[in-house]
């Protein structure tokens, strides 16, 4: 019990001082992934292939505009694709990597390597791509 209550206090000095939410706030991309480049050119063939992915795989919990899902007692609601908000990185690669392999630590969103392959989920990197801000 004594070391719940420092550690409880703790985390209130720790989030009253800025510390944790300086460290909860922080971008969580991947330099690594960063740096894959997207081999699939986004054409509108490929857009529309990456459309039927998003609808079969990813519309469940991102709406089906990709504006965001609901929370839930287990997870979050996912976040909105549309927007210029991505704190898993915004390269090609890095949300090529957050779908084949999720988002760690938590991993509210599973991993899609095992059911959708690297050119479906290129195609589904340049049709989220498509919804979101021009850069």
């Amino acid at each position: 019990m004594a070391l719940c209550r420092k550690v409880l206090i703790g985390f209130v000095l720790m989030s009253s001082t800025g510390i944790g939410l300086v460290a909860q706030s922080a971008p969580r991309g991947n330099p690594e992934a960063a740096k894959m480049k997207n081999p699939v050119a986004a054409s509108s063939e490929s857009v529309a292939a990456g459309q039927k992915s998003f609808l079969r795989y990813c519309q469940g919990c991102h709406g089906p505009n990709a504006k965001g899902g609901y929370a839930t007692e287990a997870a979050p609601a996912a976040p909105d694709l549309t927007d210029a908000k991505w704190t898993r990185g915004s390269t090609d690669g890095e949300i090529f990597d957050v779908i084949k392999n999720g988002a760690p630590p938590d991993m509210f969103m599973a991993p899609f390597g095992s059911q959708i392959n690297d050119i479906d989920t290129w195609n589904l990197v340049n049709y989220i791509r498509s919804l979101g801000p021009k850069k």
